[in-house]
């Protein structure tokens, strides 16, 4: 298995000491993933979201994977995940041309970074348009641009009043885009309102008859061939996150967080646990202290003290050898505490790593149990989280 740790400006990030917490990256499950995407929509070509720095797992090894799989299309919110997003992929040898969308507009102090890295922006309004006309323009050079139409979500996106100026420019060939996109607000939730979007879209779309379409985010994938329109641009599925996709999607799990047991003791029927005594053990109990906490991103609402009072969410925990194992009173910034009383006695030494979550205990549920979504927990790993990319199985 070969390994490559993703370059931070953190320096603990890229020591990665062997007790602190890290997240182990299956390069091979992120590209199968990819793949399986792309099959739900052979018409279209799949792009991928590689935003918020790859979804908080290295915007530049994620971009240089899916680019040697063969996408080429990427989105990222601003332009200077762009440039860096360029740069990955520029670095590898024989490299076909490749699209960089940035979704967030443009101000005019950074027309020259996106002249320079070849950032495509997306324009979502009149002044969008206007600093994108007016400052990227040379004599002979209209540099292309993608635009956003505003079709539900009420977020960004050119607005219906001002259709009939845009497809004139346009039209007219003073503004040059290859791209007409929206987005998604609930396509893994409401067919009602995604299917709104998708009239809309569509309607919209003809007022530009010969430029490209996307509307498919990860859950818009699944919801139809004609979603597919010329290109797609899943994030979280990419990453192995499931949601609400159905069960023969085939997405398997991508990130796996781990973190290293520092020290085991045992605490007497009646002893209080952690921060404010909330829990109170009702048995001798071995606990196994964690070194990773909310500091790291392991959400404070997973603590064990709250399991009984949300008895319908899943009950917070780690996998350590081979056992689901829970978690005792309040996570604290740098500590997790495990009951670890029904492994047998001295199995569990210092150094051995619990999985918190990974193939063993699935990103969604451990979200669900958080009260959020699987995309808070990639994006919010923090920088003590030291990111190992490993080539996986194929």
């Amino acid at each position: 298995m070969s390994e490559a740790a993703q370059p931070a400006a953190s320096g603990l990030r890229e020591a990665g000491p062997q007790r602190m917490p890290s997240v182990e990256i299956d390069r091979s499950a992120l590209v199968r993933n990819w793949r399986r995407v792309a099959a739900r929509q052979p018409n279209a070509r799949t792009g991928a979201a590689v935003k918020c720095d790859g979804y908080g797992l290295g915007a530049a090894e994620v971009a240089r994977a899916l680019h040697e799989a063969g996408c080429r299309d990427f989105f990222v919110a601003w332009p200077e995940e762009g440039g860096i997003v360029r740069q990955a992929i520029e670095a590898l040898s024989d490299t076909p041309e490749s699209r960089i969308y940035v979704l967030q507009g443009i101000e005019p102090d950074a027309i020259e970074l996106f002249r320079q890295e070849r950032l495509i922006p997306v324009l979502s309004s009149r002044d969008d348009i206007a600093i994108w006309t007016e400052g990227a323009s040379r004599p002979g050079d209209r540099p292309i641009a993608a635009l956003q139409v505003e079709t539900g979500m009420n977020r960004l996106g050119i607005d219906d009043q001002d259709l009939d100026f845009v497809a004139a420019l346009v039209a007219s060939g003073d503004l040059k885009t290859g791209l007409l996109l929206s987005h998604l607000a609930s396509a893994d939730e409401s067919r009602e309102q995604t299917g709104s979007q998708f009239r809309r879209f569509n309607e919209i779309a003809e007022r530009f008859p010969d430029v490209e379409r996307s509307l498919a985010n990860s859950a818009g994938v699944f919801c139809g061939p004609e979603f597919g329109f010329e290109l797609t641009r899943p994030g979280i599925a990419l990453y192995g996150g499931r949601g609400s996709l159905p069960d023969d999607c085939g997405i398997e799990p991508v990130a796996t967080l781990t973190a290293a047991v520092l020290q085991i003791r045992t605490a007497k029927a009646g002893e209080a646990v952690g921060y404010g005594g909330t829990v109170r053990l009702s048995r001798p109990t071995r606990i196994a202290t964690i070194g990773m906490g909310y500091g790291d991103g392991y959400r404070r609402a997973l603590s064990g003290d709250h399991a009984a009072t949300r008895p319908d969410l899943p009950t917070p925990s780690a996998f350590l050898h081979g056992h689901r194992v829970p978690i005792l009173g309040r996570i604290s910034m740098d500590l997790v505490l495990l009951d670890v009383s029904d492994l047998p006695e001295g199995r569990v030494q210092p150094g051995d790593r619990a999985e918190f979550f990974g193939p063993n205990v699935p990103i969604d549920e451990v979200a669900r149990a958080a009260g959020t979504i699987a995309y808070e927990m990639l994006t919010g790993l923090g920088p003590r989280v030291y990111r190992r990319w490993s080539q996986g199985t194929n």
